[in-house]
């Protein structure tokens, strides 16, 4: 569907795929005709999984609309910023001749997954301008995200002997063994709000799987834990990865057995924050109040695909769009009340963003990261209420 709209308004797109061939992402690249830095704007098109379906009010791909709410997951997270960024896209083409650099349209389809597989693809063509900076379409309309935490994430591999339920003797399995883990890096001391980096927001540790065993006789020999600690300027990666190493090394004293610990880094990434005046945070800020809507800039707790982007883009991105509910609960749901129109309102953050470049830098890390940003609907705009 997305190719037919896009097709049809003969926007240049193409297809993007990893290194196993697999259709991770759509890019949409719109050159201007005057030089200048090259803009992205980032949504993603895949969705969460749905869950317990019995949960829902209604079908969970219904994309039905009711008094005035679009109804079914993925709707606010975030098929609205999609169909947006192809309405500024379509909006800035006639006109990319007076343009300065360009501007790029990302599709993510594996975003959910935690894989971001189209914006590693993305970042890796060879034939894709580098992007001098990032906004990542996201639900709200009170806040631009000029910031958020970093994250540092790792899966531990617990070991203990075999044994039988019914067996007279006992060993602690690797079950109670990683239980005990997740005590300990539970009971965790992480460092408060650093006043003195002016970033906002604190680390946070969360044990976020466990995965051990199966049947009832049997006390399994290897349990396994993802961890998933998000990180600041005052905690970062290397500090995050010492607190679990230490957790591990505790376990291993506590409880011994035959072989140690396993911990496995997956991945890494830096906390950034844009300062106000810095592009393309100002044009977004700027945009929204000539737009008549009060926001506020925010750090936010979560990178989400913001975290594939530290290295790749000097600058990071914000966010406003239309009002929403429960984007990821079982009630997910944008209003159509005020979806905004396609106008130059819309897409005056990416008109000023092409206009003459603006020097900016990060105030917290040179590889810094994107953020989260507005959102229409794909075809005929829904009327506002």
């Amino acid at each position: 569907m997305l190719e037919d709209w896009l097709a049809a308004r003969g926007l240049p797109h193409r297809r993007l795929h990893d290194d196993a061939g697999a259709l991770v992402g759509l890019l949409v690249e719109i050159p201007g005709g005057r030089p200048g830095s090259w803009w992205a704007l980032d949504a993603c098109v895949d969705t969460a999984p749905y869950g317990d379906e019995t949960a829902w009010s209604f079908p969970p791909a219904s994309g039905d609309i009711v008094d005035g709410w679009l109804l079914g997951r993925g709707s606010a997270d975030s098929k609205l910023a999609a169909a947006m960024f192809c309405h500024i896209a379509a909006d800035l083409a006639p006109r990319a001749a007076d343009l300065h650099g360009g501007l790029a349209v990302l599709l993510d389809v594996d975003e959910h997954t935690g894989g971001f597989g189209g914006a590693r693809a993305y970042l890796t063509d060879e034939a894709a301008a580098r992007p001098a900076g990032v906004m990542i379409g996201y639900p709200g309309m009170d806040e631009v995200v000029v910031g958020g935490r970093g994250l540092w994430r790792a899966t531990i591999t617990v070991h203990a002997p075999s044994g039988h339920s019914g067996s007279s003797k006992t060993v602690v399995g690797a079950i109670s063994r990683a239980a005990h883990l997740v005590r300990l890096l539970d009971a965790a001391e992480l460092p408060g709000v650093d006043g003195d980096s002016g970033f906002p927001l604190p680390p946070k540790l969360s044990v976020t799987s466990f995965h051990g065993g199966q049947g009832f006789s049997v006390t399994p020999d290897r349990c396994e834990l993802n961890v998933d600690i998000r990180t600041t300027p005052a905690f970062d990666a290397h500090d995050a990865e010492t607190l679990i190493r230490k957790a591990v090394a505790e376990l291993d004293a506590d409880l011994p057995a035959p072989k140690p610990t396993d911990i496995t880094p997956v991945a890494a990434w830096p906390p950034f924050r844009l300062a106000e005046d810095e592009q393309p945070a100002a044009a977004l800020l700027t945009a929204a109040a000539e737009a008549g809507l009060t926001v506020r800039a925010k750090t936010a707790g979560p990178p989400t695909s913001a975290t594939c982007w530290p290295g790749r883009a000097s600058r990071q991105p914000p966010a406003s769009g239309c009002r929403t509910r429960g984007c990821t609960a079982s009630t997910s749901a944008p209003t159509s009340r005020n979806f905004p129109r396609c106008t130059p309102s819309t897409s005056g953050p990416c008109s000023t963003s092409l206009g003459p470049d603006v020097p900016g830098t990060s105030q917290f890390s040179p590889r810094s990261t994107p953020s989260k940003s507005p959102t229409p609907s794909l075809g005929t705009p829904l009327r506002s209420r």
